[in-house]
């Protein structure tokens, strides 16, 4: 089954954590901090493999993680970067967020790798910390956390001209008529229906790309039957080719049609409703030269006002069909040559300043206070507390985020033990 929307799951690379450590050698009895940085963590990245065309693999495997970075190690050693995770997608996918919907990244228009989320920096050791007063540093700096998301893969079928109008009026033999020359045609299979993507030859080095997107019915735009799967793939097209039964052999109002389609487009995208249009009354074959005539005259005067041109075909016989390519050629000719792209709408970002933290009692001791969390790791891994300035700041971070007030409502009382990772002190007012 052709697969053209997944939702996934991917992460980043935490960052490796700063290494504590203080130099040990013979003769050297009092050696300094050595403690080497951690190493960055990997980064997601999208590239767009020309070689796909589905989402199928994403169906398989549905959580992409990159490494985490290591450690630093003791003699100032550098932990090792995590290995970044490399997404290939086909043409035509939009990366979105699945919690807002909002576009992250269109990679229609991307030749190169696009990094989604970058892997968190190496944290630095304590070599880093040593100052004229504090020269035996016992504390590193924590690698910065993983970023994580779950984003939507959307494939939006890349054409300059997407046929559109209600079932059995004709679009699949037109599109076999046209591409009968060359039949560089692949099937799309959403669902139980076959979309087809097809090449337009018209000689001399003309030609377009053209999609054949059925299923759109009253009611698609709201999600009746496949609608909703089918309307995304016309939204890149330059054209729209509205395919209508001008015998009305099931006996369906061509201009009622017409109307039909274009609401439903309104509905969903305005910005679709608003392209180019050309009409094709088709199965002229199936009626007699007056009854032609008449149904001709009818759409040319209600259509062709609108700036929408109407052309008599038959997809069975070709009658008209050469006349409405290169009419289509032209309108894509004057459109923008630059590819429809999704402006970017939402941009991951992940402040640690808005991390929470917890506080607890000690399951074993009711008058020690554990605070932890990344707000306090980074806190912690910044603030030099031997130093008067810093021990200050490291008051200040206390009161402006609340942890006094948490602690005092928890219960705390003068000489009990606060414990944050390594560090631990009484508490006083």
């Amino acid at each position: 089954m052709f697969a053209d929307r997944a939702k996934i799951f991917i992460r980043s690379g935490k960052g490796g954590d700063g290494h504590v450590s203080f130099r040990r050698e013979l003769y050297v009895p009092a050696g300094g901090p050595d403690g080497g940085d951690g190493g960055d963590g990997g980064d997601v990245i999208f590239v767009v493999d020309e070689g796909m065309n589905t989402l199928n693999d994403f169906r398989h495997m549905r959580k992409y993680c990159a490494e985490d970075g290591k450690e630093g190690g003791k003699k100032r050693q550098h932990g090792a970067s995590g290995a970044d995770v490399i997404c290939k997608v086909p043409p035509g996918t939009v990366i979105k967020d699945f919690e807002t919907g909002k576009v992250i990244m269109d990679m229609a228009n991307k030749t190169e790798p696009v990094v989604i989320l970058k892997g968190g920096h190496g944290g630095n050791g304590n070599m880093h910390y040593a100052t004229s007063t504090m020269q035996a540093p016992k504390y590193a700096q924590p690698g910065q956390p993983a970023q994580e998301l779950y984003v939507t893969l959307e494939l939006k079928v890349i054409a300059d001209v997407g046929l559109v109008g209600f079932p059995n009026v004709g679009k699949s033999t037109f599109l076999s008529r046209v591409t009968n020359a060359k039949p560089k045609i692949a099937n799309y299979h959403f669902t139980t229906l076959n979309p087809n993507l097809g090449v337009v030859d018209l000689g001399d080095s003309a030609g377009f790309v053209i999609a054949d997107i059925p299923g759109i019915i009253e009611g698609a735009s709201e999600g009746v039957g496949l609608g909703l799967q089918f309307l995304r793939h016309i939204e890149r097209t330059k054209v729209l080719l509205h395919i209508v039964d001008g015998a009305s052999v099931e006996g369906r109002d061509p201009i009622n049609d017409v109307y039909a389609i274009l609401e439903e487009l309104k509905k969903y995208n305005i910005e679709i409703a608003k392209r180019p249009m050309v009409i094709a009354a088709n199965k002229m074959d199936a009626m007699n030269e007056m009854e032609q005539e008449t149904v001709i005259e009818m759409l040319r005067e209600e259509f062709e006002p609108q700036g929408i041109r109407v052309f008599p075909i038959s997809a069975v016989s070709g009658e008209g069909v050469k006349g409405l390519l290169w009419h289509l050629h032209e309108l894509i000719q004057n459109a923008p040559e630059e590819l429809i792209e999704f402006e970017t709408e939402y941009v991951p970002t992940f402040d640690l300043t808005n991390d929470p933290y917890t506080i607890e009692k000690d399951p074993e001791n009711e008058h020690i206070f554990i605070v932890e969390g990344p707000k306090i790791e980074k806190m912690l891994g910044y603030t030099n507390l031997e130093s008067e300035k810093g021990f200050h700041f490291f008051q200040h971070f206390l009161k402006d985020n609340g942890i006094i007030d948490e602690l005092k409502a928890k219960g705390i009382e003068e000489g009990d033990v606060v414990r944050m990772y390594y560090l631990e002190f009484d508490y006083y007012e």
